[in-house]
């Protein structure tokens, strides 16, 4: 199925659902864009004259007037609506918006939301269906529950930091927010559980608490197994594995390649496509558990061996020999890779400023697919058109705009 394919047939699973999107900057926005995906109708609900902060991070933008690319990365499939929270006419009209939703999801500090009103408590007295998702850095409850968090610091916080990067050297951040974009995902799969139970099992509404934090424990999976299996904190390792070699990136004469030989028959069969079939024959070597102990003195070994080829023959030699091994792609290439290329994993849309170009959805539903239906909106785009369709009348949406509460 295309991307294009994908675009035309039909509506997503969630089409029917109207999801209120009180957030901002990356885990909340990420979470949102996701139901959008799904079909989900998604409401952005944006302070006035400022946004979503990161309207404000570019360059780069799309164009002279575009949205920023960190924007329009994770508000596809929105419309916008300004609307001042800290104004009890704003909070009024939330509590309406509210009324008919079936998801809330906001990253506001740890009782910002319940200060004015709109917290779980009070808005499942309007609606008693409503799935109210909340995340924050470090969860609802706990010593560290108002303070402020970054994906910077959760990534340190939470062990990611300490098993990322080169041994002996400093601490190395992974290249995106991974903290914020998995508690997203972690938000999103609460949320349809959450809708689940309200259909199976007649539960109503819920609340739900998602923290960055919590998230990155959990991604620690096995690396936080072998730590309680072992009593051995794991440290830096480079791109190496702890339970397998070789399972890492090696140098060659013009790039890297990175091998996967996870098993003892791809361990001979990389042997034989450096031309070292000695190797499995050491006994230093010949199984995986001595390969793991020994790993000081092979992988120097295999360094200098790939280091005598370009990364094309490297690659050449591995697969004639079946051996999984991959060049280290940048972002030119992954977008031009023709597998990508066949997913429809590269996507348009197309903007008041212009086309906007983005990754797609990795989500692929034979009789309800996912689909970009919407450019990032534009702030406040949408708030006429939203308060007219909750009932507002014509007066009361200019009493509003001219009180500064849209």
């Amino acid at each position: 199925m295309t991307g294009e394919a994908r675009d035309a047939t039909g509506e997503g699973p969630l089409a029917g659902l109207t999801v209120l999107d009180c957030s901002q900057v990356l885990v909340g926005p990420f979470c949102t864009m996701q139901l959008g995906d799904l079909g989900a109708e998604v409401i952005k609900v944006e302070r006035p004259d400022v946004g979503d902060q990161t309207r404000g991070w570019y360059p780069p933008r799309f164009g002279e007037a575009g949205p920023s690319a960190y924007f329009a990365s994770v508000n596809r499939n929105k419309r916008s609506v300004t609307l001042n929270l800290a104004r009890e006419e704003g909070q009024e009209v939330l509590r309406t918006l509210a009324a008919d939703a079936d998801v809330l999801v906001e990253n506001f500090r740890v009782g910002t939301m319940e200060g004015w009103g709109l917290g779980y408590g009070a808005l499942s007295k309007v609606n008693p269906e409503l799935i109210y998702c909340s995340l924050s850095g470090y969860g609802e409850w706990g010593p560290y529950s108002e303070k402020p968090a970054y994906d910077l610091m959760i990534q340190a916080e939470g062990g990611m930091m300490s098993i990322t990067g080169e041994p002996g050297r400093e601490p190395v951040r992974v290249g995106v927010a991974i903290a914020d974009i998995g508690a997203g995902m972690y938000a999103t799969q609460s949320i349809l559980a959450a809708l689940l139970a309200r259909e199976l099992q007649d539960v109503g509404g819920q609340k739900i608490d998602v923290s960055l934090l919590d998230g990155q424990a959990a991604w620690m999976s096995y690396m936080a197994t072998n730590y309680f299996a072992s009593g051995d904190v794991p440290g830096k390792m480079g791109s190496a594995h702890p339970t397998i070699v070789p399972y890492q990136a090696f140098e060659t004469r013009d790039g890297h390649v990175v091998v996967a030989a996870a098993s003892e028959k791809l361990w001979r069969a990389f042997c034989a496509a450096i031309d070292r079939e000695d190797l499995p024959e050491d006994e230093r070597f010949e199984t995986n558990a001595d390969r793991v102990e020994n790993r000081e003195m092979l992988v120097p070994i295999l360094e200098n061996e790939l280091a005598e080829y370009t990364t094309e023959e490297a690659l050449s030699r591995l697969a004639a020999h079946d051996v999984p091994a991959r060049a280290v792609n940048d972002m030119a290439d992954v977008f031009s890779h023709p597998q990508i290329e066949a997913r429809g994993m590269a996507r348009e849309v197309e903007g008041p400023a212009g086309t906007i170009e983005m990754p797609g959805s990795p989500m692929f539903l034979s009789e309800t697919p996912t689909s970009i239906r919407r450019h990032p909106p534009e702030l406040g785009e949408h708030t006429e058109a939203v308060l007219r369709e909750t009932g507002y009348s014509a007066v009361e949406i200019d009493r509003f705009r001219d009180a500064g509460v849209i």
